[in-house]
C-alpha cells in the first residue's frame, strides 16, 4: 500500500483515474508538501513538481492499495522525468509519511504563482487527457524513459484531437458520427517521433444497402499545422520557403527542394494564428501584422490526420531576392524568397509551383489582391 501525494494536474480525477486505471482510494482530503512547488503552474500542459525552499504546494493524498496502480503512477511520472521521493505532508490529520513524484533536478526554483485548478482545466485539461491516454498506450511496449523525446509530438497530437472535436459544417456531406464506425482493433504499428496507427473497423453503409465488410487501413497520426503566405500589398510581392522535403525524395523526384508557403506544426496551447507568426519569425525573421484565414482543411484524408489552418499574413517585404531562415536548433535549413505577384503566379502556370498549398494560396490570393491592395 503507498500513500501518494498527487498535485497539480495528477490532482484532478479524471486524470488520476486514467493513469492509474481505475479509480483510487481517497485519503485526508487536502495536503501540503512544504519547501516544493508547481513549475511554470498553469502555463503548460503538466508543470513538473520542484525542490524549492519556501514554497508549499497544494494537493491531495491517496491510498494506492494496488502495486499495479502504483507501477502506472511510476510509468506516467517517468516519462516527464519525475521519479518518486519520500516525504512528509501536512495534513487536518497532521503529518503524514508519502511519496511525491517529482523532478530531481533542484537547480530550477518553483514560481510563486499559485496553482488554479480550474483555469488549468479550461486550457489544459481536454489536451491533458488525450495526451495521457497515448502515454500511458505505450506501457510495455516502451520504457517511460524513451518518451521524453517524443513528448511534444505527443502533446501536439492530443491538441490536434481536441482541435478535431469542432468540426466544419456538414450541410452537403453525410452527417453520420464517429461512433457509428464500429472499431474492431487499433494498434501502433509505428511509433517514433512520429505515428502511424492501424485500424480495423467497420464503417456505416454510406451507398451501399449495408454495413462494409471489416476494412483494414493505416494512418499516419500527424498533428495540426499553420500556414501562411507572407504578402505586402503596397509593393504586390509575396514570400515562399525553399527546403528539401522528404515527400519528393522517397517518390523518386530528382529535385526533391520544394517552394512552399511559410509552414509548421502547432505546439500543444497554441492558437493557429499564433502559430503562423512564429513560424514567420522562426522561418523568415519576419514580423506580421493583419492574418486573414483562407481555409482550414485535411492534406491528405485518405491517409493522414494532418490539418491545416491557411493564412494570408500581411507584411512589410524587402526587395525582391533570396535570404535565409530556419532555426538551427531544429536542424532547419531554408531558403527563402520575396518575388513579384505575377512572378508567383507564373510558377503555378509553368508547374514549378508543385506544391498544393502553395498553389491554392496564391489562388486564393489573386482572388483578394485587389481588395487588398486598394486598402493598402
Amino acid at each position: 500500500m503507498h500513500a501518494v501525494f498527487v498535485t497539480g494536474p495528477l490532482a484532478w480525477p479524471p486524470l488520476l483515474a486514467l493513469v492509474s486505471g481505475g479509480p483510487v482510494e481517497e485519503g485526508a482530503a487536502t495536503a501540503h508538501l512544504v519547501d516544493a512547488g508547481l513549475g511554470e503552474a498553469g502555463d503548460i500542459c503538466f508543470p513538473p513538481l520542484l525542490p524549492g525552499p519556501g514554497a508549499q504546494a497544494k494537493g491531495r493524498l491517496v491510498t494506492i492499495g494496488d502495486q499495479a496502480q502504483f507501477d502506472r503512477l511510476c510509468y506516467f511520472a517517468g516519462a516527464f522525468g519525475r521519479v518518486p521521493v519520500p516525504k512528509h505532508v501536512e495534513t487536518a490529520e497532521g503529518r503524514r509519511a508519502a511519496v511525491a513524484f517529482m523532478t530531481p533536478d533542484a537547480s530550477e526554483a518553483p514560481p510563486g504563482e499559485r496553482w488554479d485548478a480550474e483555469r488549468w482545466q479550461d486550457r489544459w485539461g481536454a489536451v491533458a487527457l488525450a495526451a495521457t491516454e497515448e502515454i500511458m498506450g505505450y506501457r510495455g511496449r516502451l520504457p517511460s524513459e524513451e518518451l521524453g523525446w517524443r513528448m511534444p509530438m505527443i502533446l501536439s497530437r492530443a491538441a490536434s484531437r481536441v482541435q478535431a472535436a469542432q468540426p466544419a459544417p456538414a450541410d452537403l456531406r453525410s452527417r453520420f458520427p464517429a461512433d457509428e464506425v464500429a472499431q474492431c482493433g487499433r494498434r501502433d504499428s509505428h511509433a517514433g517521433y512520429f505515428l502511424t496507427r492501424e485500424y480495423e473497423l467497420r464503417q456505416p453503409a454510406l451507398a451501399k444497402p449495408s454495413d462494409s465488410p471489416p476494412l483494414r487501413r493505416e494512418v499516419f497520426v500527424a498533428t495540426d499545422a499553420a500556414l501562411v503566405l507572407p504578402y505586402d500589398p503596397a509593393r504586390d510581392r509575396v514570400l515562399l520557403v525553399e527546403q528539401f522535403r522528404m515527400g519528393p525524395y522517397g517518390r523518386g523526384d530528382p529535385l526533391p527542394f520544394v517552394l512552399e508557403p511559410v509552414a509548421g506544426r502547432m505546439d500543444a496551447g497554441e492558437s493557429p494564428e499564433e502559430a503562423a507568426r512564429r513560424e514567420c519569425l522562426e522561418e523568415a525573421g519576419l514580423s506580421l501584422g493583419r492574418l486573414e484565414h483562407m481555409t482550414s482543411h485535411y492534406c491528405s484524408p485518405g491517409t493522414s490526420t494532418e490539418f491545416y489552418h491557411c493564412f494570408l499574413g500581411l507584411a512589410d517585404l524587402p526587395d525582391p531576392g533570396q535570404g535565409r531562415g530556419g532555426l538551427a536548433s531544429e536542424h532547419e535549413d531554408i531558403r527563402t524568397h520575396v518575388l513579384d505577384f505575377d512572378r508567383a503566379m507564373g510558377l503555378v502556370e509553368s508547374g514549378e509551383a508543385n506544391a498544393g498549398p502553395l498553389v491554392l494560396m496564391l489562388l486564393w490570393l489573386q482572388r483578394a489582391r485587389g481588395r487588398l491592395r486598394a486598402a493598402a
